[in-house]
């Protein structure tokens, strides 16, 4: 079997597109959050940071959504594909961590 690095299919190409697009937002996050005045102690109480924060994990569990899609149905052996794949699996995991396990 040939290692292929770039995706062939439609679906492996929106999976790169959403990590990508993950990355970025997550690096837009990191420069305004050097900058934001924390208003409260709850998530959405400082809009400006939580909508890219909100949309960078959108980004990531569309990547594992798409990457898998792609990897099933369209036999999709790209490594950047698994890479993105994976990627997303940890967007979630941390996600679902985040709400459902007490911080205390």
């Amino acid at each position: 079997m040939k290692i292929k690095f770039l995706p062939q299919t439609r679906f492996g190409k929106w999976s790169i597109a959403f990590i990508c697009a993950f990355i970025i937002i997550l690096w837009i996050f990191f420069l305004i959050a050097k900058t934001a005045e924390i208003k409260g102690d709850s998530f959405f109480d400082t809009l400006s940071l939580a909508i890219p924060l909100l949309l960078a994990g959108i980004s990531g569990v569309m990547a594992l959504i798409y990457g898998t899609i792609s990897i099933i149905k369209s036999k999709e052996r790209s490594v950047f594909v698994f890479l993105a794949s994976l990627l997303g699996f940890l967007v979630l995991l941390f996600t679902l961590g985040e709400l459902f396990v007490d911080h205390t």
